[in-house]
């Protein structure tokens, strides 16, 4: 298996689409806490999960126990937590989740898998924490689009 990620933001639907499509991706795991906001344009929850089986023919899963918790998401927006403690606590909260039995027990039939999220780039996202531990429990090679 290959675990992709992408965050959707500073991304034309063009580009996002193309970018699963050119990775042949089979499963996009939305990991984002809350995929309903005005926000996310193309990539808003039902939307979303119609675009990826229409253009990509992609199935789609909103997973929120990959997401962070709200209290450790707004620490971190409103400045009240650094991105260390942010890593530190997210890590924690994907180990009490059992995130990563999860991941093995529910998605292992695909062979591309996408983590979603909004950020535009993976350094200061959770879905490259996550994408980080899930490689280091299962071996898979992790690729950043």
């Amino acid at each position: 298996m290959q675990i992709f990620t992408i965050g959707f933001t500073k991304k034309s639907a063009e580009e996002f689409f193309n970018s699963i499509r050119d990775h042949h991706i089979e499963l996009l795991i939305d990991v984002r806490l809350n995929n309903q906001s005005q926000l996310a344009g193309f990539t808003k929850g039902r939307d979303l999960a119609f675009f990826l089986k229409e253009i990509c023919n992609c199935e789609y899963s909103h997973e929120v126990r990959f997401a962070p918790a709200k209290e450790i998401l707004d620490g971190y927006k409103k400045n009240q937590i650094s991105w260390e403690k942010y890593e530190v606590e997210y890590n924690e909260l994907i180990k009490r989740r059992n995130v990563t039995d999860i991941f093995k027990t529910e998605y292992r039939k695909y062979d591309h898998v996408l983590l979603l999220c909004s950020e535009p780039t993976p350094e200061h996202c959770h879905r490259r924490l996550l994408a980080e531990a899930l490689s280091k429990e299962t071996g898979d090679k992790v690729v950043h689009i």
